[in-house]
């Protein structure tokens, strides 16, 4: 079996948040999708491992933020690379609260969807939450983000709990010739010289040895010394 042919199925970027009575806690999502249109019912797959897990458990509802795809990938990194358990991803986050409790992140977000969940489905290492649609707003216009293009376009990488991380390649892919590539042990995100970072001040075309030792990883905060070649 060749996993590759699982990239050409197509997602999202979301952030999906929730509450534990007063605790607040959010995730980076793409496998989310609608179901019905009468309800609008919308499914989202969460690890049953994460917190957000533990509070849409308890409360019964979760929101759903639509992502920009000019979305930096440090703010990528805050909700889908850190843990709720170690640090309060709302400190300077932009979000408003619902008459449910439940937050909704709006920095960065084009629109949002509040659900109330009306049926649960184990599958395996993740639950599939199906909401019912009870708030919806649209926030500004502009392109949502997809997964290819966070994978393509950003060079971002998948957390290893995520429900459509792939281990890795299988024999035979398509590897580009270019100059040498650093990999983040933190978060696998590959700094490819091409690209820089744009987003960090980084031009396309500087060299790894060249960027400043003030600069980190994009998506985690690891500084350069937690960075090595990539095969």
């Amino acid at each position: 079996m060749d996993p590759n042919v699982l990239h050409n199925l197509s997602y999202g970027m979301y952030i999906v948040s929730s509450n534990k009575g007063d605790l607040l806690n959010g995730q980076i999502v793409n496998t989310v999708f609608q179901i019905t249109s009468e309800p609008v019912s919308i499914g989202i797959s969460i690890n049953n491992k994460n917190l957000t897990h533990e509070y849409i458990e308890s409360s019964g509802h979760f929101s759903l933020s639509i992502l920009d795809q000019r979305t930096p990938l440090s703010y990528i990194g805050k909700f889908g690379f850190r843990s709720g358990r170690t640090e309060d991803k709302f400190k300077g986050t932009n979000f408003i609260r619902l008459q449910s409790g439940c937050p909704v992140v709006l920095d960065n977000a084009l629109c949002y969807v509040a659900a109330k969940v009306v049926k649960k489905l184990d599958c395996f290492t993740h639950t599939l939450f199906i909401g019912t649609m009870i708030e919806s707003k649209m926030l500004k216009a502009g392109v949502p983000m997809t997964y290819d293009y966070y994978h393509q376009e950003k060079h971002g990488t998948t957390p290893s709990s995520a429900p459509t991380f792939i281990k890795e390649e299988a024999p035979g892919a398509k590897k580009e010739v270019a100059m040498q590539k650093y990999r983040c042990v933190v978060c696998n995100y590959i700094y490819d010289p091409a690209v820089g970072d744009p987003d960090g001040g980084i031009e396309p075309g500087t060299p790894f040895e060249k960027i400043p030792d003030a600069w980190v990883c994009p998506i985690c905060g690891a500084d350069k010394t937690q960075f090595e070649k990539a095969d």
